[in-house]
């Protein structure tokens, strides 16, 4: 019977972990998960502002074929309150009348009011001049912000209150909240 014990006793000894070494693996992953889980957040952000900057590009070199195509003007829904996009998405004529007629041979330029992935507005703000970056956008609301004067169009931060700095992605304002009243 001694012999038994001895054998078993040497059996379970030799199987499985102890207590400590669980602990501390499981601490090691959770260093390794304080590490990594930060990167997929930034990863996350910079796809937004990559997302913004390649639609901001697309907005402007279209609004360009707009004016180019309707003499050197710019869409009128751009001065509305609603339907800001309208002839952007849809065919036009020569004097900016939307329509699916033969006369209508113009656009559509965009498939569809383009969101600002930092903020999900596709509202436009329309000024007279030009706004600074990373400066004040004149809006609390909008995704995009236009000077009617020029036809630039700029962005939003993911504050709206703020304009984009593309100038600078890693500008802290471009994705700082807005503040809470």
């Amino acid at each position: 019977m001694t012999s038994s014990i001895r054998s078993y006793r040497k059996y379970s000894s030799t199987k499985g972990f102890t207590l400590v070494e669980i602990l501390i693996v499981v601490i090691i992953l959770g260093i390794l998960a304080a590490i990594v889980i930060p990167q997929f957040t930034n990863a996350s952000q910079d796809a937004r502002k990559s997302s913004l900057t390649s639609q901001l590009q697309t907005i402007r070199s279209q609004v360009e074929l707009y004016k180019l195509q309707h003499l050197d003007e710019l869409p009128p829904g751009f001065a509305e309150t609603t339907d800001q996009w309208v002839e952007m998405v849809a065919k036009t004529d020569e004097n900016h009348v939307v329509g699916t007629g033969a006369a209508h041979r113009f656009g559509p330029y965009l498939q569809a009011p383009p969101a600002n992935p930092l903020n999900g507005s596709n509202l436009l703000f329309v000024t007279t001049s030009d706004v600074t970056l990373g400066g004040a956008s004149g809006s609390t609301t909008a995704g995009w912000v236009l000077n009617s004067t020029n036809g630039k169009i700029w962005s939003t931060a993911k504050n709206p209150a703020v304009i984009y700095n593309e100038a600078n992605p890693a500008d802290a304002v471009n994705t700082a909240d807005a503040p809470s009243n």
